[in-house]
């Protein structure tokens, strides 16, 4: 937020010739580089957990944001007289442009305040497919405004080839990336190959007009989940989640500032009207949209709490994928400097309004408050005690396969074993400072015993062990146990006064 408005500043002040937020230089350099790293640390494993979720709101929901916006905004607009002749696909084009969602500084916050991590894997993984989607849908969107022939079926058809062949681009090229890492053992090659697969995957996609969004994407989700674990050694894989890390930092940062630069303020305050309705219709469609999916995600295994839905509505920024969009327009398109101004103005108090709100928010709707004084301690202990049993585990091993002498690996077993020992104790004594820590890992170890019995159970009734009768009344009592286990996980946490020994 503070590079915006630094931006605004020095934009306003004409000190010196800013360099323009271009397609080119959003596709080619920024756009690559924050996709692949966001997918990078993405945990596949939790987001396959949120599929239904997750992908709800960035396919079905992202449609339904466009229409309910161009719904609400083209009468509004049209019956207010901001400008004659705006009418419903003028509103469709502006809705495809702002659909986007840009949670870079929301995901920073959720972190920073201690929210679920459910929560940021739910608002990262959709930005991450409806950044794709909005892309798709705007160039069919402008085709058809522009005077090209729509079908729905054709329309659908287009979508699943450009997102489709996007995914299986970036999946090519992430296998092909990962068979390298695992023969390579060298930290500066293994940077260096996932630069190509990040920036390699968007340009090839992009070469054969698919989606290089979806490309860049699914690279970076089998760099991280495949590649990182299996074929990169525990330092060259530091230095690789260092490099990326810095890199996506570097690059937001320069992201924030050109948005700041590129607004010609004057221009936007005398659009403020059409930027205001703009944006109430942009956060009412948001809003419908996901207390809709909300709802309808009440009926299955992930189901989303109400004060989170507050949370997902709120947290949908809008970025430069918009504003970069929006300057695509063709010069001839009818109001096109209005949309545009009305793309930067809701840019701007997106990041501003709902970005120094967002905190605030969070604590009034309790979806904080996770962190209490003996949390950081904790998940550090909790951290040590982890890897102190790992490599106990691993001399055990090494033991069995006798391939390093006895006198060595009994003296690094007692090592370790006084290391484990002191970390128990030590996590022994923060639970009892906060009761949270036990009910948090009894809530945990519940959840997994739960999904043991439902494996077990699946595979009873593949044996013939049981029928199917008596499988599904037992698989619905499972369910059952498990949304109960999910609810209490995700119920907010007692004040720390309460939570005190």
């Amino acid at each position: 937020m503070a590079l915006v408005v630094a931006g605004l500043v020095l934009g306003t002040a004409h000190a010196f010739e800013p360099p323009r937020l271009t397609k080119e230089l959003l596709f080619a350099i920024i756009l690559p580089g924050l996709l692949f790293e966001a997918a990078f640390h993405l945990d596949a494993s939790k987001f396959w957990k949120n599929k239904l979720a997750v992908h709800s709101l960035a396919i079905p929901g992202v449609v339904a944001a466009i229409g309910l916006t161009a719904a609400i905004l083209a009468p509004v607009v049209g019956g207010l007289h901001f400008v004659e002749g705006f009418t419903f696909v003028h509103a469709l084009v502006f809705a495809a442009i702002i659909v986007a969602t840009d949670p870079i500084a929301v995901v920073g916050l959720f972190k920073s305040l201690g929210a679920p991590k459910r929560l940021a894997v739910l608002v990262e993984g959709e930005s991450l497919l409806n950044d794709g989607t909005g892309v798709v849908l705007f160039t069919l969107i402008l085709g058809v405004a522009t005077g090209g022939s729509f079908t729905v079926g054709g329309a659908v058809l287009d979508f699943i080839k450009v997102a489709g062949m996007g995914a299986l681009i970036g999946g090519a090229v992430g296998f092909t990336v990962a068979q390298v890492i695992q023969r390579v053992d060298d930290a500066m090659v293994e940077i260096t190959l996932t630069m190509i697969a990040a920036y390699g995957s968007f340009v090839a996609a992009e070469h054969f007009h698919y989606s290089g969004v979806i490309a860049t994407v699914v690279a970076g989700m089998m760099c991280g989940n495949w590649a990182a674990r299996v074929g990169m050694s525990a330092s060259t894989r530091v230095a690789v989640e260092s490099f990326w890390e810095y890199l996506a930092f570097a690059l937001n940062s320069v992201v924030f500032l050109l948005i700041g630069l590129e607004v010609e303020l004057g221009s936007l305050l005398a659009s403020w009207k059409a930027i205001l309705v703009a944006f109430v219709a942009v956060m009412a469609a948001r809003g419908l949209v996901v207390f809709g999916v909300s709802a309808l995600l009440r009926f299955t295994e992930e189901r989303v709490p109400w004060n989170w839905s507050a949370v997902l509505t709120w947290s949908g920024l809008r970025g430069a994928i918009s504003m970069v969009l929006a300057l695509g327009l063709p010069a001839t398109f009818a109001h096109r400097e209005l949309l545009i101004n009305m793309t930067f103005g809701v840019v701007v108090l997106s990041i501003i309004v709902q970005g120094l709100s967002m905190a605030p928010l969070l604590k009034k709707l309790g979806v904080t408050g996770l962190k209490d004084e003996y949390q950081e301690q904790y998940e550090l202990v909790r951290g040590r005690l982890a890897s102190f049993r790992a490599a106990l585990d691993s001399l055990q091993s090494m033991g069995r396969e006798r391939n390093i002498p006895a006198d060595v690996l009994w003296q690094l077993e007692q090592d370790y074993q006084g290391k484990v020992a002191g970390a128990e104790q030590e996590l022994s004594a923060l639970k009892q400072q906060s009761k949270r820590f036990h009910e948090e890992e009894h809530q945990e170890a519940v959840r997994r015993m739960l999904y043991v019995e439902k494996e077990a159970l699946l595979k009873s009734y593949q044996r013939g062990a049981i029928g199917k009768e008596a499988f599904e009344h037992l698989m619905a009592e499972l369910d059952e146990r498990l949304a109960q286990a999910q609810a209490a996980e995700h119920a907010p946490a007692p004040a720390p006064a309460q939570q005190a020994a």
